[in-house]
C-alpha cells in the first residue's frame, strides 16, 4: 500500500513490475471499449453483421457469405485501425514523455510529413502503378525515417536539446509540407487524385497482403518502446535525477525517440497520415488515468478508441464515407485549441 494506493508486485524471474488495480481496471475498461467498437467497425456496411455473428464468425461460425464479409472485406481494416492507433498512440507517448512537452508529437517533429513525402514523390514520379502493393508504404517508411534522423541531428547540441528539437521540428515539417504540395502540382492529373487519397488518411484499402509485414514491423517497434518504458518513466523526472540514477541520458533519449518515430512511421505508412491521434491519445490518457506521465498502454488503448471510433464516425455519419483523417484532424483541432486554452489559463493563475 502507497500513499492509499493499493500495488501489487510481481517477479517473473528477473523481470519484476508493480500493478495498481486501479490501473488495471482502466486499462479493462478501454479495452473492452475498443473491443466493441471493432466489432461495430466489422459489422457496419452494405451487407450489414450484428456484433453477435461477428464474434460467431471469429469463432470459427457463420455462413460463408457471413465469413467472406466479415474475414476478406472488413477484418482487414478493423485490424489495421487497431494497430494504426496503437502504434500513434504509443509514438505520441514515448515523444510527449520524453520532450516533456504535451504539444509534441510525430505530426509537430515532421515524421508524418517526412512520409507524406515519400509517399507522394513514389506516385507523382513513379505513376498510380508503381505505389502498388508495398511501394507506397515503403516509400512513406523511408521518408519518415529520414527526417526523423534529420531533425534528431541538427537538433543535437552537446546532447538533445528538447526546445531546439520542437523548434527544427516545426520548421522541418512546414518545409516537407510545401515540398509535398509543389509535387502535387507538378503531378499529373491522374496521379494526383491517388496521391490526395493517401493524403487524406484512410483504413479503406486495407488488404492483408499489405497488413501481414507492417503488422510484424509494429511489434518489434512496440517491443523497443515497452523496453523504453521504465527510462521513459525515469527521465520524466528531469535530466539531472536520470543521471544520479545512473541512466545514460542521451542513448536512452536517442532508442526512446527511435521507437516512436518507428511506430509513427509504420502507421503513416500503411495508412497514410491520419492527424493528431498520437497528440491527443496520451493526453486523454493521462487525464483518464490521473497519473504524472502519460501512459504507454493507456495510450494505445486510446489511440485505437480514437482511430476506430473515427473511422466508424467517417462511414455512418455522412451521405458519403469520409477518410478517417479527416474526422481524426476536426477532433483534433478542437482539442488542441483546448489543450492550449487550458495551458494559459494555469499559466496565469
Amino acid at each position: 500500500m502507497s500513499g492509499g494506493t493499493a500495488v501489487l508486485a510481481v517477479r517473473v524471474g528477473p523481470v519484476s513490475a508493480a500493478l495498481r488495480p486501479a490501473v488495471l481496471a482502466r486499462h479493462v475498461l478501454l479495452a473492452v471499449a475498443g473491443f466493441g467498437l471493432f466489432c461495430l467497425a466489422v459489422g457496419r456496411g452494405d451487407y450489414p453483421v450484428s456484433p453477435a455473428q461477428v464474434l460467431e464468425v471469429l469463432a470459427g461460425g457463420g455462413t460463408g457469405a457471413e465469413r467472406f464479409v466479415v474475414v476478406e472485406l472488413r477484418l482487414p481494416r478493423a485490424v489495421l485501425g487497431i494497430l494504426v492507433g496503437a502504434a500513434l498512440g504509443i509514438a505520441g507517448a514515448l515523444t510527449q514523455s520524453t520532450l516533456r512537452n504535451p504539444l509534441a508529437g510525430p505530426d509537430i517533429l515532421g515524421v508524418t510529413a517526412g512520409a507524406s513525402l515519400g509517399a507522394v514523390a513514389l506516385l507523382a514520379f513513379g505513376g498510380a502503378g508503381a505505389g502498388a502493393s508495398l511501394g507506397t508504404p515503403a516509400a512513406a517508411l523511408a521518408g519518415g525515417l529520414i527526417t526523423a534522423v534529420a531533425v534528431y541531428l541538427l537538433g543535437w547540441r552537446a546532447g538533445v536539446d528538447r526546445l531546439r528539437l520542437v523548434l527544427i521540428g516545426i520548421g522541418i515539417n512546414a518545409m516537407l509540407l510545401a515540398l509535398v504540395n509543389w509535387l502535387l502540382v507538378r503531378a499529373a492529373i491522374t496521379d494526383v487524385g491517388t496521391a490526395l487519397r493517401w493524403l487524406s488518411g484512410s483504413l479503406a484499402l486495407s488488404d492483408w497482403s499489405e497488413i501481414r509485414p507492417l503488422a510484424v514491423g509494429f511489434v518489434v517497434a512496440t517491443g523497443l518502446a515497452l523496453w523504453s518504458v521504465p527510462t521513459s518513466a525515469v527521465l520524466r523526472l528531469g535530466d539531472d535525477p536520470a543521471r544520479s540514477l545512473g541512466v545514460r541520458l542521451h542513448s536512452r533519449q536517442a532508442v526512446i525517440l527511435f521507437a516512436a518515430v518507428l511506430l509513427a512511421s509504420f502507421a503513416t505508412a500503411a495508412a497514410g497520415p491520419i492527424a493528431f491521434v498520437a497528440l491527443a491519445a496520451p493526453q486523454i490518457a493521462r487525464r483518464g488515468y490521473r497519473v504524472a506521465g502519460e501512459p504507454v498502454v493507456g495510450s494505445a488503448l486510446v489511440g485505437v478508441i480514437l482511430v476506430l471510433g473515427s473511422d466508424i464516425v467517417a462511414q455512418t455519419m455522412f451521405p458519403v464515407e469520409f477518410p478517417v483523417g479527416i474526422v481524426t484532424s476536426a477532433f483534433g483541432a478542437i482539442f488542441l485549441l483546448w489543450l492550449l486554452v487550458r495551458a494559459n489559463r494555469a499559466g496565469s493563475g
